[in-house]
């Protein structure tokens, strides 16, 4: 699966769990309902005791309020932070993600794609490709290339069987190519968890161990920090002046 591809699918599992958010939680229940029978359990919810000064609550309520919209928000919430990351890529690299869509844009907005592309891939004086010379490459290739050929692999086969008649679109699909769909950040940050929270730190505060997660798994941003000026900073910001 290639990044534009593995964007379409994320915006529509977004809009899957909000409509499944409204009206999925009696299907969710029918389908728990099937399973408890088959399990030979009651399909039926513990009431919940409520004080007075609260109205009462049906089992059935209490667990869709306090577990059921709680992980749709937290799914909603997991996807809408993995497609920000998708939209900057999209913002830069989508025009190069469907040929069809390269061959329908103007040649105003294509030359605006490719600068935007050289900045991007630009770090110092150094830079990956010419901006103007990738918009000359793509305003023949895009005339040159077959019809069948849609997907950025396909146009990379494409274009290496040009033998480097398009250097820097042979560049821009190659880097296209190797952004990586999904990472191992969850687990990795799994692991963490299971180094930082062990049985002598059991009663630690969640704002604590936050804080010494992200610090166990930015190890290498952390490395890079002057510690000496932290230090300094805090030290001033909390000094406390007494005359005697």
């Amino acid at each position: 699966m290639d990044i534009g591809v593995a964007i379409e699918k994320t915006k529509g599992l977004i809009v899957f769990f909000k409509e499944y958010k409204k009206d999925g939680f009696q299907k969710a229940m029918e389908e728990a309902k099937e399973i408890a029978d088959g399990m030979n359990i009651e399909p039926t919810f513990r009431e919940v005791r409520t004080t007075r000064t609260c109205e009462p609550i049906s089992g059935e309520e209490f667990f869709r309020r306090t577990y059921f919209l709680y992980i749709m928000d937290s799914a909603i919430s997991s996807f809408k932070a993995r497609f920000e990351q998708f939209r900057l890529y999209e913002k830069i690299f989508g025009f190069l993600f469907d040929s069809n869509k390269l061959r329908t844009m103007s040649e105003n907005e294509l030359m605006r794609s490719c600068l935007a592309l050289e900045g991007y891939l630009k770090h110092g004086t150094s830079r990956d490709i010419d901006g103007r010379e990738l918009y000359l490459e793509l305003l023949v290739m895009r005339v040159a290339l077959p019809k069948a050929y849609s997907k950025p692999m396909e146009v990379l086969q494409f274009l290496l069987r040009m033998d480097g008649c398009y250097p820097n679109a042979w560049i821009a699909y190659r880097i296209l190519l190797t952004i990586p769909v999904t990472v191992a950040s969850a687990e990795r940050s799994f692991s963490k968890l299971k180094l930082i929270l062990s049985y002598l730190r059991s009663t630690m505060s969640e704002e604590r161990l936050i804080g010494l997660s992200m610090l166990a798994i930015e190890t290498d941003m952390v490395m890079q920090v002057d510690f000496k000026v932290i230090l300094n900073d805090f030290a001033s910001r909390n000094v406390r002046r007494i005359n005697i």
